[in-house]
């Protein structure tokens, strides 16, 4: 009887073992695997909103492919880009300063000198929204850095059927590279984009280059999923990377040009005229010293908006993202934005920041991924390869529970012979 005791014994203290172990090891299962059945991974408790993800999406258009994961979020760096208080949520001005208007619906903004790069004042600067079409300015900039003015690019059926805003390019059609630019940026054209990233490589191609000079610029914080802005598994940016983006884009003359531009001559379809088109930045007409800038709008983003003036020899960009046109036009918003901008640089308040262009070196935050080869494309850190697998331990305990869960039946039922 005390045999059997201690059998029992025995292989209940491995069978918990076991349990125990295999408890270990499901939770130790990659994190892959998890995100294949959530879409998005939840965002961690800060007093921050959206620091790691934009808000949920409204409609299905940022769900990938069947059998594909989404995108893990982008690590959060632990140094701030722009310096310390670039971290801060809630509006971010100089001690002292005059207040920003209070109409400004954005949920993220920024004001900069462009020639310094200094921060002027700003709301949650890098809080993740989505960009919509301001991302354009990335596929311009790799454009513009890539392919001749002259190259000559033939339309496709894919490019002419893009969901619009559209141009109007034509199947067939050929487009020389510096219209198809100006056309990008002045009426934001999705079909335009469509045609600059085949003629990239295709969409996969361009969307990795674009990615790769949002590294390269530092802007750790922006991610792109398609060329023309429209919602994409992963697609994320903030007020700053776009702030830095936008600064970088205007030192670049090409790009600078084709905002600065208020109408052309676009050529028209096979046998068919060239027609005008117009930039569709309200701001043209109504502010003084405007220098141009960028539109963008899809369900998911809400409105967005790049802009730039100068006053006084002084050149101030603008960028909000996720803002309502009531109770104001998101342009006229800008204006205010831009006078507030305008007023503090003369009142010589400082500072709060620095929009760079510079790599993110430093640490990440606690609890993001910490490995220095993050890639752009925002994939998490991975544990090291088991030659064996998680899984196939898993299967092995499992196999072992069973065998001794029979071996505990068996001897219950006296199938097992007991020593003499």
């Amino acid at each position: 009887m005390r045999s059997t005791t201690r059998i029992r014994t025995v292989l209940a203290a491995v069978l918990t073992a076991a349990l125990t172990l295999l408890a270990t090891l499901a939770g130790t299962l990659p994190r892959e695997a998890s995100a294949a059945v959530t879409p998005q991974a939840a965002q961690p408790s800060s007093s921050c909103p959206n620091r790691t993800l934009p808000p949920p999406p409204v409609d299905t258009s940022e769900q990938p492919p069947p059998g594909e994961a989404s995108p893990a979020p982008l690590p959060v760096p632990e140094n701030p880009a722009g310096g310390d208080r670039m971290a801060e949520c809630g509006i971010v001005v100089p001690p002292g300063s005059l207040e920003p208007p209070q109409d400004i619906t954005a949920a993220a903004w920024l004001v900069q000198d462009l020639d310094t790069g200094e921060v002027l004042a700003a709301k949650d600067p890098h809080a993740r929204h989505r960009p919509a079409s301001l991302i354009k300015t990335l596929l311009a900039l790799v454009v513009l850095e890539e392919l001749r003015p002259d190259h000559v690019v033939v339309a496709t059926k894919a490019d002419a059927e893009q969901e619009c805003t559209c141009v109007g390019i034509v199947a067939g059609g050929e487009y020389r590279v510096d219209d198809l630019v100006n056309a990008l940026l002045m009426r934001s054209g999705n079909d335009v984009a469509h045609a600059l990233a085949t003629a990239l490589g295709g969409t996969d191609v361009a969307v990795e280059k674009m990615n790769a000079l949002a590294e390269w610029l530092g802007a750790a914080d922006t991610r792109a999923a398609t060329p023309s802005g429209l919602d994409g598994p992963g697609m994320m940016t903030s007020a700053y990377d776009m702030s830095l983006v936008f600064r970088h884009a205007m030192q670049q003359p090409g790009y600078a040009e084709a905002v600065g531009m208020t109408e052309m001559r676009f050529p028209g379809g096979p046998g068919q005229p060239d027609f005008p088109i117009y930039n569709d930045n309200p701001l043209w007409p109504t502010y003084d010293g405007f220098l141009g800038g960028k539109t963008g709008f899809t369900d998911d983003a809400r409105h967005t908006y790049a802009g730039a003036a100068e006053r006084d020899g002084r050149r101030l960009g603008v960028v909000m993202l996720r803002a309502e046109q009531q109770p104001a036009r998101v342009a006229d918003q800008a204006a205010r934005l831009l006078d507030y901008g305008f007023t503090l640089a003369a009142s010589d308040s400082g500072a709060v920041g620095t929009v760079t262009s510079a790599p993110v070196t430093g640490e990440l935050a606690e609890g993001e991924a910490s490995e220095g080869e993050l890639s752009f494309a925002g994939v998490t850190d991975t544990p090291p390869d088991d030659p064996f697998g998680t899984t196939g331990w898993i299967v092995t305990l499992f196999v072992t529970l069973l065998v001794i869960a029979g071996l505990l039946v068996g001897h219950r039922k006296g199938m097992l012979r007991r020593p003499d």
